[in-house]
């Protein structure tokens, strides 16, 4: 007879992971409950960033909700911008110029770039690897200097402008931007390499909270995240808009839908918006960056200085604003983290009678819980950083 006794169960434990955690950010708040280090069961809380985007959107004027939507995801605020006046051109049945297009898909890819770096450089960190962290900082910080010559700000642009962009590109810009995309790009490659054959690295992500394209597909899943379950929806491939079908790329896929492909998706995304980037500065067309109609853009600053029309006009502009049709339309475009789609409605007036937008973390967050029950509590660390879930998304 066998004189072993049998191990005692550990006593279950309920454990708040933030909001007051680094990993959290001051934002999130997951709930566990545990036996030793293994997660039974979860459950996910937001509120702690509550922006209001939908009732202050409906507030102000159409073009004065630019700023907001930047806040909704400051990590890409350049992309936020110009898909919220996106939406807003769709109501009103017009096109930006085709300069003007191929700048939003230049900021646009500019943007996935810079969101990805930092995206990668906290879930590295939050896994314990510090170098990669100022690999992948400094050339996203030397990105945002470019920003900051384009736009005049770094962190939020309002850059984008109902028929247009506010700025065309400073003398020289695109030289300068190429010769920081090929130092990104070396610093990336590096990164990847030293990740690649890091055993500690893999043993804490690899097959580490996997999601099934199923369950993907029910929780809302889209961008990198949907990728990397082996499902290569992607918007700027399946519903073109600002002339991407010009442009030669292909849709990163990874197959496994774990921590590691999370992130190693982010590394090939990288790759292809510089490729896209390139393109885009060889075939840069001419022509204006706005649209010149009355009653959509503000008329040139020395025209209002200097003739009576120009300065009705601008009066006009700022003190009724803009009157699209009564109507609904729902717009959606490739984010960094995956469809950002806005839902306005128009009853003809000045503001917005409603909006409602359909954000990539809410969806992603949500998945969570069904992603980490059953693994450790370090797991949960690492699969949240490769979610890239940014609150202002979560509390619309």
């Amino acid at each position: 007879m066998s004189t072993r006794v049998p191990p005692i169960p550990a006593e279950r434990f309920v454990l708040n992971i933030g909001p007051s955690h680094p990993v959290t950010h001051g934002t999130l708040r997951i709930q566990i409950e545990a036996e030793g280090e293994t997660i039974v069961r979860s459950a996910c809380e937001i509120g702690y960033l509550h922006r209001g985007f939908e009732k202050e959107a409906e507030r102000v004027y159409w073009e004065q909700v630019t700023p907001y939507a930047e806040r909704l995801n400051y990590c890409s605020s350049l992309h936020n911008s110009v898909a919220w006046c996106h939406a807003v051109e769709t109501l009103l049945g017009v096109r930006a110029p085709p300069r003007a297009q191929a700048l939003r898909v230049l900021a646009s890819e500019i943007a996935r770039i810079m969101d990805h770096l930092v995206c990668l450089a906290a879930n590295i960190l939050d896994v314990g690897a510090l170098s990669c962290w100022w690999y992948l900082y400094n050339v996203r910080e030397r990105l945002y200097d470019l920003v900051e010559d384009l736009c005049g700000h770094r962190l939020m642009v309002t850059w984008g402008r109902v028929g247009g962009v506010a700025t065309d590109l400073p003398e020289g810009w695109g030289e300068r931007l190429l010769v920081v995309l090929r130092e990104a790009g070396e610093a990336v490659g590096e990164v990847r390499e030293m990740l690649s054959s890091n055993r500690i690295f893999l043993d804490r992500v690899e097959g580490v909270c996997v999601i099934s394209p199923k369950d993907a597909i029910a929780h809302g899943f889209t961008g990198p995240c949907l990728r990397a379950c082996g499902l290569p929806r992607d918007l700027r491939k399946d519903e073109p808009y600002w002339g991407y079908e010009r442009y030669a790329f292909d849709v990163p896929v990874r197959s496994h839908g774990d921590t590691l492909d999370r992130m190693w998706i982010r590394f090939d995304e990288i790759e292809a918006s510089t490729q896209i980037v390139r393109q885009v500065i060889e075939s840069l067309p001419s022509g204006p960056v706005i649209l010149d109609d009355p009653g959509i853009t503000l008329p040139a600053r020395e025209e209002v200085q200097s003739t009576m029309e120009g300065l009705i006009r601008h009066f006009k502009r700022i003190m009724h604003g803009i009157h699209p049709p009564r109507g609904v339309v729902y717009s959606a475009t490739e984010a960094p983290n995956g469809e950002l789609g806005f839902t306005l409605v128009s009853d003809g007036g000045p503001r917005p009678w409603r909006v409602k937008v359909r954000s990539p973390s809410f969806a992603h967050f949500s998945a969570f819980p069904r992603m980490i029950n059953g693994s450790m509590i370090a797991d949960a660390v690492a699969a949240l950083g490769s979610l890239n879930v940014v609150a202002g998304e979560l509390d619309r």
